[in-house]
């Protein structure tokens, strides 16, 4: 992979993550006027959601990538410390 898609790839993910971090900013400052209302509780699971679609994504990987390991020793094929794309 050369590295300029490696940069894409990784600011396309930072994106994400600041995308995620504006919306939970934003989601506490207008349910402290919102205390009990339903607004916020429905908010809320879209803010669940969001995070999911950001934080879930990196777990999936890593468990992708262990599991991969897993299978090469099984084979008793020798990786390389490239993750697995």
């Amino acid at each position: 992979m050369e590295k300029d898609e490696v940069y894409k790839r990784v600011r396309e993910k930072v994106e994400k993550l600041f995308g995620f971090y504006s919306h939970l900013a934003v989601y506490v400052v207008v349910n402290v006027f919102l205390l009990s209302s339903t607004v916020a509780v429905l908010w809320g699971i879209g803010l669940f959601f969001h995070a999911f679609g950001v934080f879930g994504s990196r777990y999936k990987e890593r468990m992708i990538e262990k599991m991969v390991k897993k299978e090469m020793g099984k084979q008793g094929i020798s990786g390389t410390n490239e993750p697995i794309k």
